[in-house]
């Protein structure tokens, strides 16, 4: 991608991109505090509520692995316009929707939105910045961006509900990313692989439908049950499709992913740990939003404020992984962070039936904010250095669904471990729920925390160092690679 030759603005683009991603991450947790006020308004089963976060997860994680790859194949600008425009139509449909089902197939179709915008835009940040400090730094924004979206969207979602209605927090999205598919043709240039004439659609089918149907079983599966019938059949079928996949792709002529692509130890290392980091952070804002709820008796918008250190943490720490990449390495950032988020998480599983904010919620999600700020960058950089500029999106796209499954599955896992130790709490005769839904909190932190170092072990071995050397050393000397589209 040319912005240098043409003279479009890089800062602008990445101000374009960024945005557009913020409002991506954004939705996936700003319903969260207005659940209640859906529920009540459009007469919600309570066993369906779940639905508005699932619907979007579902077609999001299942998607991102073609929209990637459509990205490449296709071009990137048109398939981050088309993603901004389904995202915009549907955010509009959803603020409108009068029933149940309506609001949930437009949460499903801001899903697959989504899916196209973030691999797009991510492999349009990594073509159009050069390997080294320069790609870095605009990585670092990125992660700021990224990695507060989930804390501003309970911030967010708890402000437009209290003050306009939970109509809005589906509403705030339309300018945005109506504004970002109208600036794109003046900011971000064309990309794609013209040679490209045959499309893999046996792959395409097998990978979407074997991810989609994987999702929805890690999702599910705390309320349906892991010995359910439905988890116990359709888990293998998720298995067999995307086996199916791996078949297919290890044949096809113009495959959808091309295996060569795992050559890349640093790649293959850095998609490991990012379902690590998923399955880790995902699940310790979902129950840091019940522990401020349900057991400091926090309101929407007390939640949604009590974000706010946060986001600020996230956005500070991000920025100063970026300068930590470029002078020590990816690798060694890595496992600081997951350090940081290990320590964080441990802390929040001392959390007491009669604490308080500062002592249980803001310094340990400090800590965590920290390393969330260099993990989430750092494992970014990662994942896409040394990639070909052809394969971009097919790493943006890998790196992104290794993230959203594994943020379903440690969620699945968690929120079991949560629920049991509740039950048995109760079950053993304790009458406060207070007391008991802490236990079970405090078991669920502790199994995040055990993901997390188990992340940075896993940093420590399975991503190259020399990769993350080299590329400090060169980022350091200011050497570049080719911007190519």
């Amino acid at each position: 991608m040319g912005t240098t030759d043409t003279g479009k603005s890089k800062g602008l683009a990445l101000l374009l991109l960024a945005s557009a991603q913020f409002i991506v991450v954004l939705d996936a947790s700003i319903v969260n505090v207005a659940l209640p006020s859906i529920g009540r308004d459009l007469t919600f089963a309570q066993d369906d509520l779940s639905w508005v976060i699932n619907a979007y997860t579902l077609t999001f994680g299942g998607f991102l692995l073609l929209g990637g790859r459509l990205a490449d194949l296709l071009g990137r600008r048109r398939i981050f316009i088309v993603g901004a425009g389904l995202f915009a139509v549907a955010s509009l449909l959803g603020g409108l929707a009068e029933s149940e089902l309506q609001l949930i197939a437009a949460r499903a179709l801001q899903g697959m939105g989504a899916a196209l915008i973030s691999p797009a835009a991510l492999s349009i940040v990594t073509t159009t910045f050069a390997e080294g400090a320069e790609r870095n730094k605009a990585l670092g924004v990125w992660g700021a961006v990224a990695g507060s979206g989930g804390a501003v969207g309970v911030l967010l979602g708890g402000v437009l509900t209290e003050t306009l209605g939970w109509e809005w927090v589906l509403f705030v999205n339309v300018p945005i990313a109506l504004a970002a598919a109208l600036l794109a043709p003046r900011l971000l240039d064309e990309s794609g692989d013209d040679s490209a004439v045959n499309f893999d659609i046996p792959g395409a089918v097998s990978v979407t439908a074997g991810l989609a149907i994987l999702v929805y079983v890690l999702v599910d599966a705390e309320q349906a049950g892991w010995g359910s019938t439905q988890t116990l059949v359709l888990l293998p079928l998720a298995l067999a499709l995307l086996a199916a996949f791996i078949f297919i792709e290890s044949r096809a002529r113009s495959p959808l992913m091309p295996f060569s692509i795992f050559r890349l130890r640093t790649l293959r290392g850095a998609n490991v740990v990012g379902l690590l980091v998923g399955m880790s952070l995902f699940s310790m804002f979902f129950f840091i939003s019940l522990y401020l709820q349900q057991v400091l008796g926090y309101d929407a918008l007390e939640a949604g404020l009590s974000y706010l250190p946060l986001s600020a943490a996230i956005i500070i720490s991000a920025g100063v992984a970026s300068q930590l990449v470029t002078r020590i390495g990816f690798k060694p950032t890595l496992i600081m962070g997951m350090l940081f988020v290990f320590v964080g998480l441990l802390w929040f599983s001392q959390v007491s039936p009669g604490g308080t904010y500062v002592g249980d919620v803001l310094f340990p999600s400090l800590l965590v904010a920290v390393g969330l700020g260099f993990s989430f960058v750092s494992v970014t950089i990662a994942a896409v250095t040394g990639v070909r500029p052809d394969q971009a999106g097919l790493a943006s796209g890998l790196i992104n669904t290794n993230q959203q499954v594994g943020g379903a599955l440690g969620l699945a896992i968690t929120a079991t471990i949560a629920n049991s130790v509740t039950a048995g709490v109760f079950e053993d005769g304790e009458r406060n729920p207070v007391v008991a839904l802490t236990e079970g909190f405090q078991d669920a932190f502790l199994a995040c925390s055990g993901i997390a170092l188990l992340g940075a072990v896993l940093a420590a071995t399975l991503i190259s160092s020399r990769d993350s050397r080299e590329h400090a050393e060169a980022a350091r000397r200011g050497d570049v690679e080719p911007v190519a589209a």
